[in-house]
């Protein structure tokens, strides 16, 4: 770019760049989105059409941005984790969190209609972003089982109180009443015994919520090919891709992460 007198306005600029040796974690929320869903008529108290576009939108970005090692989502969140050594847009946060944001929100409204078919988007959705950064991999591991006990905490919740409204026939600011006071323990019994919902069997997307990953996958192809001293002729063909996976199980524990030894780097 040519030198002009004008430039110096760069010095205005403020020093961004993350620190070194540390995951970057970008988290997005959902603006308003409370309005969002009543306007567009989502259904109480999970709506797998929702659930289904968030996480299309957020494996957009992470194919899009291959240094995302991990991402977790629930409700209208997604939390986006990018390695320790990655060195994308000279670490600055303010790249990441603006590329996420439009990454996500762009592909929200391009995939809205896989998932709510001719149903129209009323309004663009609008969705904020915060970046911290986490040093070590127990302190990025307590994040993210912070976020998926806070999903726990509000899906229990939820699914009693809307229990109480469609079936139990309460207003909602009688189920509001009703909980009140109540513990995890209080919740599970009301929906156990009342309507014999048993909570550990309900959806592990709903309980859970979504958790992404790179991982390998074989893929078996055919393939016309020349032989020596034949004709050619189809043949099977074995190569391995990174995909973008989907699990919706438990990240809290160690299961997961011996399962999954690759996703962390090393403390050392």
């Amino acid at each position: 770019m040519a030198k002009s007198k004008f430039e110096y306005v760069r010095n205005f600029e403020t020093d961004d760049t993350c620190l070194r040796n540390c995951y970057i974690v970008v988290r997005l929320d959902g603006r308003n989105f409370h309005k969002f869903a009543e306007q567009h008529k989502f259904t109480k108290p999970n709506d797998n059409r929702a659930l289904g576009l968030m996480t299309r939108s957020a494996r957009s970005v992470i194919e899009e941005l291959e240094d995302v090692v991990i991402a977790y989502g629930q409700s209208d969140e997604f939390s986006f984790v990018f390695k320790r050594t990655s060195n994308w847009f000279k670490r600055r946060a303010s790249k990441f969190m603006t590329h996420v944001a439009s990454q996500f929100s762009s592909s929200y409204v391009f995939y809205w209609k896989e998932f709510f078919g001719e149903q129209p988007l009323l309004y663009p959705p609008g969705f904020d972003g915060r970046v911290v950064l986490y040093p070590s991999n127990r302190n990025l591991r307590d994040y993210l089982s912070w976020r998926q006990a806070d999903c726990h905490i509000n899906n229990l919740y939820n699914t009693v109180f809307w229990t109480l409204v469609q079936k139990g026939g309460l207003t909602t600011a009688q189920a509001d009443e009703r909980l009140k006071g109540t513990l995890a323990a209080d919740k599970n019994e009301i929906l156990f015994s009342e309507f014999g919902i048993n909570y550990n069997n309900e959806s592990a997307l709903h309980r859970k919520g979504t958790t992404l990953i790179w991982e390998k996958r074989d893929e078996t192809v055919t393939k016309r090919m020349k032989v020596p001293n034949q004709e050619e002729k189809d043949m099977a063909v074995t190569r391995s891709r990174k995909r973008v996976e989907a699990y919706h199980c438990d990240i809290i524990g160690e299961q997961f992460w011996e399962d999954h030894p690759d996703i962390l780097e090393d403390d050392n």
